[in-house]
């Protein structure tokens, strides 16, 4: 039989051909710490059909649910895998407000490794050799604004994708990292390239799997104030 957890939903985020789903675990009407449900392929991802209620509808941020789970399944510096139960559907519970993730965030402090930078970002990845050392791979954050940038990174080099990148301070230091929350993407690459400022929200920030030589920061969901009932 599988172990069944309950999580409030704090990312649905795009990754490779499925999702990166994770939460903090609710036990006895407390917050935990921090899980993810990953699949059994080689890059974890997780399908539509493994995360489906059982009316068919997606996972929602903010969204209590209780999965099914075979066991932990941890790896490097994402200590919080559980591989779920492809047989069985996810159930909603409930969901949470804007005042439960002031209880649901983070400490502050900074974001595991900083001073390495990509060409766009900044304070955005962690060289490889470097994570050993790290035993988390998942924060929530407070900040007061975040401003939005929708362009070409690559365009210089003859790359047209755009791409849509999260700029903010946290913690006395400045983070530009990408953005894989499909809500948002959707809706700003949807816009003329530019930037765009939002004001207070939540964060969850992820580390996501290596690539070439290093892992990176990336802000799996926005959950904005004026949004969040």
């Amino acid at each position: 039989m599988p172990t069944t957890k309950r999580i409030v939903c704090l990312a649905n985020s795009r990754k490779l051909s499925g999702r990166c789903i994770a939460g903090k675990v609710v036990v006895d009407r407390s917050f935990k710490g921090w899980i993810r449900p990953v699949s059994s392929r080689e890059f974890e991802e997780v399908s539509e059909y493994e995360r489906q209620y059982r009316d068919g509808q997606d996972p929602q941020v903010m969204d209590v649910i209780d999965i099914p789970f075979i066991g932990p399944k941890p790896k490097e510096y994402q200590q919080e895998n559980w591989l779920l139960d492809p047989e069985y559907y996810w159930s909603r519970k409930g969901k949470v407000n804007w005042d439960d993730l002031g209880k649901l965030a983070d400490p502050i402090s900074p974001l595991w490794i900083d001073n390495y930078s990509t060409y766009s970002g900044c304070n955005d990845k962690i060289p490889v050799d470097l994570v050993s050392g790290i035993d988390s791979s998942l924060r929530l954050l407070h900040v007061n604004s975040i401003e939005l940038s929708t362009f070409a990174p690559g365009a210089t080099f003859g790359n047209s994708k755009r791409r849509l990148q999260g700029r903010f301070m946290y913690s006395g230091q400045e983070y530009r990292l990408w953005v894989t929350d499909p809500r948002y993407e959707r809706g700003y690459l949807s816009k003329q390239d530019g930037d765009y400022k939002l004001g207070e929200c939540f964060l969850t920030v992820s580390l996501g799997e290596p690539y070439e030589g290093a892992v990176y920061k990336l802000i799996a969901a926005i959950l904005e104030r004026r949004l969040v009932p």
